[in-house]
């Protein structure tokens, strides 16, 4: 197989109450890696809005937005201009009047492609998510565009090997993963380093499925959680290509070489010796 490169970007940033000032300051951020040659840009889980799930009771009417709406049609015009490709994560309400976590995919021409909505949703100390996304039942989305064939995951579902194992059956040659993780003030890692198994779980996912990761994580400090950002782009044996830092807005750039997911697999033969007869047990419903 021959090189098949492929330029992706990760946009990390520090979010405000400011919702414009945040669709601004992301507005600029991604022109300037369409600038800079990337040509599938993704951002943050929740970009534009504060992390409201870790409260009980936001009125989270001043946070959502359709789909189409202000964050598409803004950028729209760059995946246009530029002919590239952007994953939008927002809080969506849906046309039945149902919340979401989901991400809007834009193709290059600025259409909107199918809308993922996060499957995976948690409910912990701070992650108050079940009390304003609906699980979805959609299942998974492939998108095929003139780059490369993706997916879009959305932050809790990347600890599930399920989800990305589906993905890559489906045919993704990369995943996207917009997160928002961080540590909690007050709370000691007692099972450990909680950023450690962040990263290495994703890592592990691109190892054993042959396909490239970028996982993208929201930055700064919002009242009682420490966004720890450190966004990464990882190839198909795990190696980290590029990674951020923990501090500050920043955007990772890199050409990946998708030829060496075919590659990596058929070495390994992760897919050709899978025993699907033995795996019936992991689709049944929990007791």
């Amino acid at each position: 197989m021959k090189n098949k490169f492929v330029t992706v970007a990760g946009v990390q940033s520090v979010v405000s109450d400011d919702l414009k000032e945040n669709l601004i300051n992301t507005f600029q951020m991604v022109e300037d890696a369409a600038r800079n040659g990337a040509q599938i840009i993704c951002l943050q889980e929740l970009y534009k809005t504060p992390y409201f799930p870790q409260y009980k009771n936001v009125k989270k009417e001043k946070f959502y937005e359709t789909i189409p709406g202000e964050s598409t049609d803004v950028f729209s015009r760059i995946a246009r201009k530029y002919k590239v490709v952007i994953i939008v994560p927002i809080f969506e309400k849906d046309k039945n009047g149902r919340y979401h976590n989901s991400a809007a995919v834009i193709n290059i021409d600025g259409k909107l492609l199918p809308t993922y909505r996060k499957i995976h949703i948690p409910q912990d100390p701070l992650f108050y998510e079940k009390d304003y996304f609906t699980e979805s039942k959609e299942g998974y989305k492939i998108y095929k565009t003139k780059y490369a064939t993706f997916a879009v995951l959305i932050c809790y579902d990347q600890w599930f090997p399920e989800a990305a194992r589906s993905v890559k059956i489906a045919g993704a040659d990369i995943i996207f993963y917009p997160t928002a993780i961080g540590t909690i003030k007050g709370v000691k890692e007692k099972e450990g380093d909680w950023h450690d198994a962040w990263e290495t779980i994703m890592r592990g996912h691109a190892i054993a499925n042959s396909l490239h990761i970028v996982a993208v994580n929201r930055i700064g400090i919002e009242n009682k959680l420490k966004f720890w950002g450190q966004s990464f782009i990882c190839d198909s044996f795990g190696k980290i290509i590029k990674k951020a830092g923990d501090n500050n807005d920043e955007t990772i750039i890199a050409k990946i070489d998708l030829a060496s997911n075919k590659i990596i697999g058929s070495e390994w033969g992760f897919m050709k010796n899978r025993r699907t007869d033995t795996y019936s047990s992991i689709t049944k419903k929990n007791k």
